[in-house]
C-alpha cells in the first residue's frame, strides 16, 4: 500500500464521530501532499480522526506503517496511531516537540495477536 496523496487521499477515510476534519494540502516546497488539519480549527480537547482500511493487505508476516509528520501550531496537542485490533492504547504517539520540521514515523505490526484490518 502507497499513499503520497498527489491523486486525492488514498483509501484514508473521515470519521464521522470525530470534531474535525482532515483536508488534502500541498507542501510548500511544492514537493508533494499531504493530509492537513488547517491551524483556526480545534480546541484544546478536539480529535481528528482518519481511517485506513487495510482489507485487501494479506501479509504473511510482519509489516510497516511508515509516514512523515509534522507537528506545528499553537493548538497541536498529539499524533496518535491506533490499530483497530488494540482500540484503547495507541500504538504509536508523538507530541509537539521544539522544533516543527518534519520527521519519520514507523511502527511494526505483527501478523497473529496484532492482526487488523485498519488503522486510525
Amino acid at each position: 500500500v502507497d499513499c503520497s496523496f498527489s491523486h486525492g487521499v488514498c483509501d484514508w477515510k473521515q470519521d464521522t464521530d470525530d470534531d474535525f476534519d482532515w483536508n488534502l494540502a500541498d507542501r510548500d516546497s511544492g514537493d508533494g501532499y499531504y493530509m492537513a488539519v488547517p491551524a483556526f480549527v480545534g480546541h484544546k480537547k478536539d480529535m481528528g480522526r482518519l481511517k485506513l482500511l487495510l482489507t485487501d493487505l494479506k501479509p504473511r508476516g510482519s509489516y510497516c506503517l511508515i509516514f512523515s509528520y509534522r507537528l506545528a501550531g499553537e493548538k497541536v496537542g498529539k499524533l496518535r496511531v491506533f490499530l483497530v485490533s488494540k482500540k484503547t492504547a495507541p500504538v504509536w504517539e508523538e507530541s509537539k516537540g521544539k522544533d516543527e520540521r518534519w520527521r519519520t514515523g514507523k511502527i511494526e505490526i505483527f501478523q497473529g495477536a496484532e492482526t487488523t484490518n485498519s488503522v486510525s
